[in-house]
């Protein structure tokens, strides 16, 4: 992104960071799959159905939005040599896909 700052590197390219990243990455991508396979369910359950696609894809675009700033934090802990884990994201996340399973099955329960 032009204009936005640099984020920060680390001198061992491939340590938890990038690993993280691309996990993250990989939850984000599978959320937006989710959303779209959601949608062949549209003319079955109606509106409905577009609140969990909402909420699918919410939750994948959060992902992506905070993805730098994990990252940035997770580097600046290893020059600091104290890293600590987002559980807070791990729980959010954790969360929202529960919310979205409890969604389906109310979903699929109104018929």
């Amino acid at each position: 992104m032009p204009g936005a700052p640099a984020a920060p590197t680390h001198q061992d390219p491939g340590l938890q960071p990038e690993r993280t990243v691309l996990s993250w990455g990989r939850t984000s991508t599978a959320l937006f799959a989710a959303a779209l396979v959601f949608l062949r369910w549209l003319p079955h359950y109606g509106f409905w159905i577009l609140i969990l696609i909402g909420v699918a894809g919410t939750i994948a675009v959060s992902i992506y939005a905070t993805q730098r700033g994990r990252y940035s934090a997770r580097v600046r802990g290893i020059a600091a040599e104290r890293v600590h884990s987002d559980v807070a994201a791990v729980f959010w996340t954790s969360g929202s896909v529960v919310l979205m399973g409890i969604l389906g099955l109310i979903i699929l329960l109104r018929g």
